[in-house]
């Protein structure tokens, strides 16, 4: 489905189903360098499950246009497409540096965001300036790191995508394309500049009035669950571990849509 926020259009898959906006919305926002795709299994079972899904692309990122925006404004933006779409009232769900957008998006959204569930979060969620430079110096050097650091294992049980998929090759060929389809610049140094610079949380936490999940990899080297102590402090989550790294999508499909549908179907529903 094609939106347009800001002057820009926006893209957001709604899981196989046509969107409809009078039932409860389940918002998905990806990370650095990826697109509405790795939210495939999750959001095919919310839309094929009574939901209204939006796996948004982020501006710049995949089939929508724009600008790569900061943390920040890439929560407004969000919010701005959930006005847009019409629905009332939406749980969101975001990975790395998606939770972070998710956040400020929850923030913005007030009554309206139903359920908070960040997937893969730290805060800060600082990069090393090794990777910075590298990621100026050579991207796709940047990415085959990323991509080693972020997956805990060669090959996950067979449950999603299928068996036969490599999940480091899927990954890899992703974050390729999306920098490759950025041509006006480097997207992979946006995306990691713009979780560098975060520091909203103290901020945004007082205004998020839905419950919280963290979904966190216990083998996670990207953002490692000792690394949500403020989070935690902030925002008093329900707390999630599984056997996965940052590739939490590929690694843990179950268990990551078993926490989000926990909760989802916890937050309060709007009158129909």
């Amino acid at each position: 489905m094609k939106l347009t926020v800001d002057g820009h259009s926006a893209y957001a898959y709604t899981g196989g189903r046509p969107f409809d906006p009078a039932l409860p919305g389940v918002v998905f926002v990806h990370g650095a360098l990826y697109d509405h795709s790795v939210w495939i299994l999750q959001s095919r079972y919310f839309a094929h499950h009574g939901h209204a899904v939006l796996a948004v692309d982020l501006p710049a990122h995949g089939r929508s246009g724009g600008e790569p925006l900061g943390v920040e404004a890439a929560g407004r933006w969000v919010a701005a497409l959930v006005e847009a779409s019409g629905v009332a009232q939406v749980a969101l769900v975001g990975h790395s540096m998606g939770s972070l957008i998710a956040l400020e998006a929850a923030a913005h959204l007030g009554a309206r965001a139903s359920a908070l569930v960040m997937v893969g979060v730290a805060y800060p969620m600082k990069v090393s300036p090794k990777l910075l430079e590298l990621c100026q110096r050579d991207a796709l050097a940047a990415i085959d790191l990323v991509n080693a650091l972020s997956n805990s294992t060669h090959a996950a049980k067979p449950s999603h995508p299928a068996p036969g998929f490599s999940i480091h090759g899927g990954n890899r060929a992703l974050a390729r394309r999306m920098q490759r389809g950025y041509a006006a610049g480097n997207l992979f140094l946006a995306d990691f500049r713009a979780c560098d610079a975060y520091g909203g949380l103290e901020a945004a936490a007082p205004r998020v009035r839905c419950a919280v999940t963290l979904v966190l990899g216990t083998r996670d080297q990207m953002t490692p669950p000792h690394a949500v102590a403020p989070i935690a402090q902030a925002l008093h989550p329900r707390v999630v571990t599984l056997p996965a790294g940052h590739n939490l999508m590929a690694e843990a499909p179950d268990g990551v849509l078993r926490a989000i549908d926990e909760a989802v179907s916890a937050a309060p529903q709007p009158a129909r």
